[in-house]
């Protein structure tokens, strides 16, 4: 099973919009899916209760009570919507679990801010430095031509780090949301933009460089 997580210590960087819409597309391409969500706010959870009974299935896990204890066997890819201040401990703990770790980062000063320390210390982490885990970052919710963008455009370009995408700020994600759907899976008049942007991460998901 491969376990792929959503991470950053940084809350409402859109850590839940990019699990669920990692778990609608890996359902919708044949696999079976499970969605861990450590969040206490149960974003993830709350997504896969609205979701349609004529697509494909994805399995709640709720992670901030049980942890992966009730991960089904059968699943073939996990997708964990890790929890906000995740440090220490807690931090290692997660990274343990997981063979592909994907940091969403927002063009903001603080947010920029916070990520560098994140980074730091998540470089640290012990599976990490051994590279049986590997790290991306992307940057979520961009207005493109603004200042704030370019700033943390340059500063992941910077970064040690794989810097696979990009995504714009959408009402298309909060659409997909509340009818428990993932961007890919809205019509293609009204998505081919998004679509277009998360091509470059799916493509590092297939790749060997994703993976340990």
């Amino acid at each position: 099973m491969r376990h792929i997580i959503v991470l950053n210590s940084k809350g409402g960087c859109g850590k839940s919009t990019l699990a669920t819409n990692l778990a609608a597309y890996y359902a919708t391409q044949d696999k079976k899916v499970a969605l861990v969500d450590y969040d206490p706010q149960a974003s993830s959870l709350d997504w896969v209760a609205r979701r349609p009974e004529n697509r494909p299935v994805v399995t709640g896990v709720n992670g901030a009570a049980d942890g992966m204890k009730h991960l089904p066997r059968s699943a073939e890819i996990a997708i964990v919507d890790a929890p906000a201040r995740a440090q220490g401990k807690e931090l290692t703990d997660l990274v343990k679990h997981s063979d592909t770790i994907i940091v969403p980062i927002l063009p903001s000063s603080i947010d920029i801010q916070a990520a560098g320390k994140f980074l730091a210390e998540l470089k640290h982490v012990g599976k990490v430095e051994r590279k049986q885990a590997k790290i991306a970052v992307v940057a979520n919710r961009v207005r493109v031509n603004t200042l704030i963008f370019d700033e943390l455009d340059e500063y992941l370009e910077k970064q040690r780090v794989p810097y696979v995408a990009a995504f714009r700020e959408a009402q298309n994600y909060i659409r997909a949301y509340t009818r428990g759907l993932g961007i890919f899976e809205l019509p293609e008049y009204l998505a081919w933009p998004d679509w277009e942007e998360w091509e470059p991460l799916l493509k590092w998901l297939k790749s060997k460089r994703s993976q340990p």
